[in-house]
């Protein structure tokens, strides 16, 4: 989401290297799928309730996801798939995505998915914090909005 990319060549080599396992290189008309796809993915991380990321999401998952089933393929060690093997590229991020956000949410929070609370920063994160209390994207965006609040105040103390 936050750094899409730019060619279909570019989409093939980054699902290659988060470990996914591609049996076909991607084509423009995927790049452009996941695109569209990522438009509606993002309304998720910008609602405003968890009911209407609830909806939002469940939208995503009916038009994304097949039935559950257990797999082997390849020796890889049993797991669940909810896509069909026959899926395009497109078709397959669109499945892991929505089900990972949909299993990120349940078992963390329904809070646990948003922008980085660092002015100017859009960035997309999962909090994945002990506490689920993450609001930056980033340690660097953390500290410098830290450093801004810091000297803001210490502008305020000189100025008074």
């Amino acid at each position: 989401m936050n750094r899409p990319p730019a060619t279909a060549a570019a989409l093939d080599e980054r699902c290659r290297a988060a470990g996914l396992d591609v049996d076909r290189p991607a084509v423009d008309r995927d790049l452009e799928a996941v695109g569209e796809y990522l438009a509606r993915w993002v309304e998720v991380v910008d609602a405003d309730t968890p009911y209407r990321r609830a909806d939002l999401l469940n939208t995503l998952l009916a038009t994304s996801t097949a039935h559950p089933r257990l797999t082997d393929h390849a020796g890889s060690g049993w797991h669940i798939h909810y896509r069909d093997d026959d899926m395009t590229l497109a078709a397959l991020l669109r499945s892991l995505v929505s089900v990972g956000t949909a299993l990120h949410l349940t078992a963390r929070g329904m809070h646990r998915l948003a922008r980085c609370a660092a002015d100017g920063c859009e960035q997309v994160f999962a909090d994945v914090s002990r506490t689920g209390r993450q609001r930056y994207c980033t340690p660097a965006c953390a500290n410098r909005d830290a450093v801004r609040r810091h000297r803001a105040g210490a502008r305020a103390v000189a100025g008074a």
